[in-house]
């Protein structure tokens, strides 16, 4: 049967999170009190490092702001007014750092819904009124905005037309899923060279609307992640050497830096994968979704970076913390730590007490699934001091994200404290902490998965629960018939 694990809500203070901790095995820097600043860690400023030629930046505070699509842009790519809302909230957190606000495709095959933004001549000027939107709400210093710049791949889905997927290999799990062929969904060198070009243009024209930096995404199994486990690729792009599988990032990265000199870049990275997981039959009753179970596959497991080969449900950190080490003489600046994808292991990317309609109930407790997070954070952290890293997985914390992650800081396992899914829901719980004013309980994310589960279901994304506006739009009762529909089904 599927197991309950403790609610976060329901643990009596920080001491009681520690035992719990302490109980699975992990352990957490976790403060007693989360301070206001200037007397916080999170209320620290940090200074940037930065290109030859790029003026200094500071970021007045710690806490980032993580990338989230909205299923909401205008069908040309340009932000409609949901997206302007959601940034406008982006502004109004009082974060230091904003990364990217959400993923804007390079190319509009590239999208991974027909809602997504796009960044091309046409859509760059719309791009940086979104900037300027986000800036008129910050109510201190203002943020370091960064554009996150992406290709879907596998999981591109750029029209009503259907799935589109474009893959770097073949993957004997995810094809099948993701409706993609050995045959016609394999992109070649020659796409690739292509795509090398899109995302130099794409930061010559972020760069010239403002944005502080961007991001080269290499998470969430979209095709750069995919390239870091492309063992079964032949030519230039893939092969048996991580130098081969990490030509494309050192390509991109190198291509960018010459279109936008005075750019910074970051890499938001999958530092780690799993096998995909799949719903277990155990525990499926009256509709409920089972336990995740890893899909059964042959040994060794070779489609998964930071994958132990012998064991794929465990990390093998050779790779991963080698290419951390190779980001700085690259140019990069900016590291942003999240692991696995939400597509096939959800749990591992973004740990929930609540499933989103199409994944599994959690096999661990999501606390697990936070600190392995936040370890992978530090990790990366010690084998390069030099960058600006960005953890993930704080949103779970609720009650006590302040708590973790100003400990964590103070003890220089990460830089930022990156909040997603906690930014639809209370986007002014940065700004709240630094002042030191308490929390308001009724807006904290409780991670029902309703933000991951509209979109999956063809809707705009939002906090349905917690945000009055979401729970009065028409969508929240499409989104409850069609997850009504869904356990029916199961």
């Amino acid at each position: 049967m599927s197991t309950r694990f403790p609610r976060i809500a329901s643990l009596a203070g920080p001491a009681a999170l520690r035992e719990r901790l302490d109980a699975l095995g992990w352990t957490l820097p976790c403060d007693d009190e989360a301070l206001a600043a200037p007397g916080s860690p999170l209320g620290e400023p940090l200074t940037l490092a930065a290109p030859p030629g790029a003026s200094p930046r500071v970021a007045a505070n710690r806490f980032a702001i993580q990338p989230m699509e909205g299923w909401d842009a205008e069908e040309d790519g340009t932000p409609s007014e949901l997206t302007l809302r959601r940034w406008r909230g982006f502004g109004r957190s009082g974060a230091g750092l904003v990364w990217g606000g959400e993923a804007v495709a390079v190319q509009r095959a590239a999208r991974a819904n027909p809602r997504q933004l796009v960044i091309d001549e046409a859509t760059a000027p719309a791009l940086g009124r979104l900037r300027r939107a986000l800036l008129a709400e910050a109510p201190g210093p203002p943020p370091v905005i960064g554009l996150q710049l992406t290709h879907s791949g596998r999981w591109s889905r750029p029209d009503a037309g259907g799935p589109r997927p474009r893959t770097a290999f073949h993957h004997p799990v995810l094809d099948p899923r993701a409706g993609a062929t050995a045959q016609t969904a394999v992109v070649t060198d020659t796409e690739v060279e292509t795509l090398i070009g899109d995302f130099a243009r794409a930061a010559r024209l972020a760069a010239a609307e403002g944005f502080d930096f961007v991001d080269v995404k290499h998470c969430h199994g979209y095709l750069l992640h995919e390239f870091l486990a492309a063992r079964a690729r032949s030519g230039e792009f893939g092969g048996p050497s991580l130098e081969a599988r990490t030509r494309l990032l050192r390509e991109v990265v190198a291509a960018v830096r010459t279109a936008a000199p005075g750019l910074r870049v970051g890499v938001r990275l999958s530092i780690f994968d799993r096998v995909p997981f799949r719903p277990s039959p155990d525990g499926v009753v009256g509709g409920r979704l089972g336990p995740g179970e890893p899909e059964p596959c042959a040994l060794p497991y070779d489609a998964g970076f930071g994958v132990d080969r012998e064991r794929p449900c465990e990390t093998d950190w050779s790779e991963p913390l080698a290419l951390v080490r190779a980001l700085p003489a690259l140019g990069v600046t900016l590291l942003n730590v999240t692991a696995g994808s939400p597509y096939y292991v959800p749990h591992v990317q973004r740990p929930a007490a609540f499933p989103p309609s199409d994944g599994y109930a959690p096999p661990e407790d999501p606390l697990v699934g936070v600190a392995r997070l936040l370890d992978a954070a530090r990790r990366a952290k010690a084998e390069a001091p030099q960058l600006a890293v960005v953890a993930s997985g704080l949103s779970y914390l609720q009650e006590f994200t302040a708590h973790v992650a100003q400990a964590c800081v103070r003890a220089g396992w990460f830089d930022f404290a990156g909040l997603g899914r906690m930014a639809l829901s209370y986007p002014e719980l940065p700004a709240d902490v630094l002042a030191g004013r308490p929390l308001a309980r009724e807006r904290i994310c409780r991670t029902f998965s309703d933000c991951t589960s509209a979109p999956r279901a063809g809707l705009v994304s939002g906090c349905y629960p917690l945000d009055s506006f979401y729970r009065e739009r028409p969508e929240r009762e499409l989104l409850a018939r069609r997850k009504n529909a869904g356990r029916e089904a199961r």
